[in-house]
């Protein structure tokens, strides 16, 4: 009987791996960092509308960095690379009530140049460098869901006026392709 007994007692410990030692964890050597690419819509407000791939383009610069604000009627992006400080692209959308000739009475900019087939009246135009920064781009358009829109471009402070109304007129293309009736 306490034969019996004893190889019960065997046959359960054997089972269930009683009295036999865990094994030690292995212990893996830490992988590479993974870079993982986010888009500029990610970061909410006025960058819903961007597309790096978009910008890039159309602007032939590559940006990866985006920041939004939001303030009111007024939704912000900027976007830069991450290894620069210029150039940089500013998107502004603001809901506004008024009509194309308060638009071309009170935003047309002195100076600027009208553009067409963009929103219901648009404008683009360049602006001098400072002691801060190279001369800028800039579009401005009265969209047709009644907002608001400017693109502005701030080169960098080795570049010229001439630059800067080159990247104007891309600008305007781009400008052509951003839906403002998303936000």
């Amino acid at each position: 009987m306490y034969g019996r007994i004893w190889l019960a007692g065997v046959g359960v410990l054997l089972t269930t791996g009683c009295g036999a030692s865990e094994p030690d964890p292995v212990r893996l050597p830490a992988g590479e960092p993974v870079t993982v690419e986010v888009g500029a819509a990610s970061s909410g407000g006025a960058c819903r509308l961007l597309d790096f791939a978009v910008i890039e383009e159309h602007t032939e610069i590559r940006f990866d960095v985006a920041a939004a604000s939001e303030r009111g009627d007024t939704r912000t992006c900027v976007v830069r690379a991450t290894d620069t400080t210029w150039p940089e692209l500013t998107l502004t959308v603001t809901d506004t009530s008024i009509d194309v000739p308060t638009f071309t009475a009170d935003v047309l900019p002195d100076g600027a140049t009208k553009v067409s087939k963009l929103g219901q009246a648009a404008y683009r135009r360049t602006g001098a460098k400072t002691a801060k920064h190279g001369p800028t781009a800039e579009v401005g358009w009265l969209a047709a869901e009644d907002r608001l829109a400017t693109l502005r471009w701030t080169c960098p402070p080795a570049d010229d006026r001439a630059t800067a109304g080159a990247v104007a007129a891309r600008l305007v293309e781009l400008a052509r392709k951003l839906d403002t009736r998303s936000l």
